[in-house]
C-alpha cells in the first residue's frame, strides 16, 4: 500500500471489476491478479478481493432495483436466506483449502461456469419447455451456485446467470438484478468467515472498496441500455478470457 503504482493498480483493478461484475461478472479476475502482483498469497487475495467487491454489488443491485423479481418459486426472503447459507459454507470451505490446491480448482470452475451460460439457451430448449422450476430446484440451484460463490467469486456473476435462465428466467435485466443481490447477500457473510479466519488484508480491502462501488453502479446503468444479445456476447467472452488466463497461471 505505500508503493503509490502498487495502489493505482488496485483501485483501477476494483473500479473495472465493479462495472464487469455489475455487467457480466468476473471482477475477481481482475482483483485476484491484481492483489497477486502487489506479493499477497492467492488465498488471501481471494478473500481480500471479495470483500472489496462487496459495495458494488450493492451499488449494482441498487442500479437494477426497478426490474428485479424473484426466481420461479421462490420468494425474495427465501432467496435471501439460501444465499447466506450456501456463501457461508463456501467460505468456510475456503478457509481449509491450501494455495496450491485453489490454483489448481480455479480454471475448471471458470471453465464449467462459462460453458454453462453459453449453452443456457439450448439447455432450455432441450428441457422441453416445461415451464419454471419449482421451488426445490430452484433452492437446489441457488444453494450450490451461492456455496460457489462463497469459496471463489471469480466467475460467479456468468454462473448465476446460467443458472437463473435454467429456472425459466428470461429478462436479462432482471436476471442481472438478482445475480447482484445474490452476490451481495452470500459474499457478505462470506466476508464474515473470512474475516474471523483471518484472510483478509483490510487495508487493500477498503481502498479497492471505494473504486468497486463507483465501478458497479456505473455499470448497472449502462448495461441497461445494451442490447441482450450484445451483452450475452460479451458475458461469455469474458469468461473464455477469463478460463484461459487462469490456465496460463
Amino acid at each position: 500500500m505505500s508503493d503509490p503504482l502498487h495502489l493505482a493498480l488496485l483501485l483501477a483493478a476494483a473500479f473495472v471489476a465493479g462495472a464487469l461484475n455489475a455487467v457480466a461478472g468476473g471482477g475477481s479476475f481482475l482483483t485476484l491478479p491484481a492483489l497477486v502482483f502487489t506479493g499477497v498469497p492467492a488465498v488471501i487475495a481471494n478473500a481480500t478481493g471479495t470483500v472489496a467487491l462487496l459495495p458494488g454489488y450493492l451499488s449494482g443491485a441498487l442500479g437494477f432495483r426497478s426490474d428485479m423479481q424473484a426466481p420461479p418459486g421462490m420468494s425474495m426472503r427465501m432467496l435471501a436466506g439460501v444465499s447466506l447459507v450456501g456463501g457461508a459454507f463456501g467460505a468456510a470451505l475456503l478457509l481449509v483449502t491450501g494455495d496450491a490446491a485453489f490454483r489448481r480448482i480455479v480454471p475448471w470452475l471458470l471453465l464449467v461456469a462459462t460453458a454453462l451460460f453459453a449453452a443456457g439457451p439450448w439447455l432450455m430448449r432441450r428441457a422441453g419447455g416445461g415451464g419454471p422450476a419449482g421451488p426445490a430446484r430452484s433452492m437446489g440451484g441457488v444453494l450450490v451456485v451461492s456455496a460457489y460463490g462463497g469459496y471463489f467469486n471469480g466467475g460467479l456473476g456468468i454462473l448465476l446467470l446460467a443458472l437463473f435462465g435454467l429456472l425459466g428466467q428470461s429478462n436479462l435485466n432482471a436476471m442481472n438484478g438478482l445475480k447482484n443481490l445474490v452476490s451481495a447477500l452470500l459474499t457478505a457473510i462470506a466476508v464474515a468467515v473470512y474475516a474471523w479466519g483471518g484472510l483478509v488484508l483490510w487495508p487493500q480491502a477498503f481502498a479497492m472498496m471505494v473504486a468497486a462501488t463507483a465501478g458497479g453502479y456505473l455499470g448497472a446503468r449502462a448495461a441497461r441500455r445494451i442490447p441482450p444479445a450484445v451483452l450475452r456476447a460479451a458475458i461469455v467472452a469474458t469468461g473464455l478470457v477469463m478460463t484461459v488466463l487462469f490456465f496460463l497461471r
